[in-house]
């Protein structure tokens, strides 16, 4: 029968319309303010009485909320006034102190039924929602004293070997100082460093000790060092990024010692916050068998154990860590299974092999910020982060035999403690600690004007659309027009399955599929005018339309899909953001104004005998 679907297109058009329904549904439910607070470590309980007293300082404060819960790992309070969440913050972080993380949040209002069922609302970009902002800064001292440290043991072993007396070597801030008995041992010394440490340089100074040599690093080693750190440093916050399943993250350079971190559209930003801001890295140290070395607390998960001394020196670190993986030993306790490089595969094989029965320690490192709260002239309450480094031993273990590339750390506080360490290490050692210098939550009320002007122009651009094609097409385009308003309900249902998001790029993206979804249509209709004025039927001169225009809107579309690919894998941030609703618009216009047209249009009139078609 001429123009009439076969039953199981029409069961597919209507499963796709019901698609579009149910999951584009979550974004008629505005989420609700609230601030979320959690541990700056995972082994912190987040219970009930935490929550108490989190209310308790709303409430002082005169700040209207409800629905507080806490589920051991952090809590959420929603509020009644997006107005009141900065305010919000400001009070239970100072209430709560530096050893909590305090954060916006937006808390999901999607009723059960549509959860269970996979629907979850459109993230918005910072533009429109807001979002996170960090500002973090790189401590290139630290990366060039890791660096100097290193040369010092290099320079003390190849004295050694060449039998060069020496009566001290020492790192003195950003200087390697060495002390010799006499001047033919300091000349020989000064040849040896000249010619197997370039990147040093020995420093002259009137009236300097002619049996002392002064090492510093050379204008480009040092700069050299700090671009590397800077670098490695970026790829390690983009990997955390990744992990944590971020669309559309900002993770740039700024100025000589500065990154820039914007998250938006993120749903749990504590967690954001601790991820990126948390600098860790991992020293494996054999114990000291002398009174050299350092001291450090043991942590077990029962507590605090007895201090360790361990040496200076470390076997390897966490930048020589290729994978970490959290997972349970035998007994069930949290563990993480560590993957080395070949180099230290090869120096933990090395020193494992002689020291045998000796004990092995790893050393946690962790780079932090608290907050410390003072009070100003006005008495009003200032809060300052205060950078700090907190290190200790998870791990003593007797060395049973020797250890190769892969091994495993145990003695964490819990699985969420090891799932984070593992992130951290498998995300890459950082060259040198961070710590935030300004951290900017973005609430959604500053987006509020460029969502209304969003949606402003998506209105009027699909209302002249509509007015267009009812005028030029008649009833044939009250049919384009069901198909392109069923177009932005299958766009924004993907869009929110697919956890893309939404920014006023975006939003550009959506205006211009709402012009290029008609065109399929236009070309299909002005076919069909054709094979009249040629003396075809109406049923064939429909028939003819949508078939012999399909090449042609294939044609057109794939051209333009080709260009948003290009923009998307060449571009970042805002252009991504545009490439992606572009994309999907592409073959959601496909998909509606074609087959879901012809669909309606075999509905009202296919196999029926019609005097007239009013297109």
């Amino acid at each position: 029968m001429p123009n009439k679907f076969p039953l199981w297109k029409n069961l597919m058009i209507l499963l796709v319309v019901t698609f579009g329904f149910i999951f584009a549904a979550p974004n008629l439910y505005p989420p609700d303010p609230a601030i979320q607070l959690s541990g700056q470590s995972g082994a912190m309980v987040i219970d009930q009485a935490v929550l108490d007293k989190v209310q308790g300082s709303l409430d002082e404060a005169g700040i209207e909320h409800f629905a507080g819960e806490a589920d051991g790992e952090s809590l959420l309070v929603r509020l009644r006034d997006i107005k009141m969440q900065l305010r919000a913050k400001e009070v239970v972080q100072a209430e709560m102190g530096g050893n909590y993380i305090v954060a916006l949040n937006l808390a999901p209002t999607t009723p059960d039924w549509l959860s269970n069922l996979g629907g979850v609302p459109m993230k918005l970009g910072l533009d429109l929602s807001g979002g996170v902002h960090f500002l973090l800064e790189v401590d290139l001292d630290s990366a060039m004293v890791v660096r100097l440290d290193g040369d010092l043991q290099d320079i003390k072993a190849t004295l050694r070997e060449e039998r060069v007396r020496y009566r001290s070597f020492a790192l003195k801030g950003n200087q390697i100082i060495g002390q010799f008995r006499d001047a033919e041992q300091a000349e020989k010394a000064t040849a040896l460093i000249r010619t197997n440490y370039r990147d040093l340089q020995p420093q002259y100074k009137q009236g300097q000790n002619p049996l002392s040599l002064v090492l510093e690093l050379s204008d480009v080693a040092a700069n050299l060092i700090a671009d590397n750190a800077i670098k490695q440093n970026l790829t390690s916050l983009r990997n955390r990024v990744n992990e944590l399943g971020v669309s559309e993250p900002l993770v740039s350079r700024q100025g000589k010692n500065r990154i820039v971190v914007e998250l938006p559209g993120v749903q749990d930003t504590a967690e954001a916050k601790r991820i990126i801001g948390k600098t860790a890295n991992l020293e494996f140290r054999l114990e000291s068998l002398t009174k050299a070395g350092e001291t450090f607390k043991f942590r077990n998960p029962s507590g605090q154990g007895p201090d360790a001394r361990v040496e200076n020196n470390a076997v390897i670190t966490g930048e020589n860590v290729t994978d970490a993986r959290a997972s349970f030993d035998e007994n069930g306790r949290p563990q993480v299974n560590i993957t080395l490089d070949a180099k230290g595969g090869w120096q933990m094989g090395h020193a494992t092999r002689d020291n045998i029965g000796r004990r092995l320690s790893v050393l946690f490192i962790e780079y932090k910020t608290k907050l410390e709260k003072s009070i100003d002239e006005t008495g009003a309450v200032i809060i300052t982060p205060v950078p700090f480094v907190e290190k200790h031993i998870i791990s003593l273990a007797t060395i049973q035999s020797q250890l190769g590339k892969q091994f495993r750390i145990t003695g964490l506080d819990g699985q969420r403690e090891s799932s984070e360490l593992a992130l951290l290490l498998r995300a890459g050692a950082l060259a040198a600690p961070m710590y935030i210098v300004e951290e900017r939550t973005i609430g959604p009320s500053l987006g509020a004007d460029n969502i209304q002007l969003g949606i402003k122009s998506v209105s009027i651009g699909m209302a002249m659309v509509l007015l267009f094609m009812l005028v030029v097409y008649r009833a044939f385009g009250v049919a384009a027009n069901l198909a392109l308003a069923m177009n932005l309900v299958l766009l924004v249902a993907f869009m929110s399955l697919l956890g893309a998001t939404l920014t006023l790029p975006g939003i550009a993206g959506i205006v211009l599929t709402v012009g290029m979804a008609v065109d399929a249509n236009v070309l299909i209709f002005s076919r069909i005018r054709e094979e009249l004025a040629q003396g075809a039927s109406n049923q064939g001169a429909i028939s003819a339309g949508y078939d012999r225009a399909f090449v042609s809107i294939l044609d057109a579309n794939i051209t333009t899909l080709i260009v948003a690919l290009i923009l998307f894998l060449i571009g970042s941030g805002p252009v991504q953001g545009f490439a992606v609703t572009l994309s999907i618009g592409i073959l959601t216009s496909m998909f509606t104004s074609i087959v879901m047209t012809r669909g309606l249009v075999n509905m009202v009139i296919g196999g029926r005998r019609i005097e007239k078609l009013w297109i």
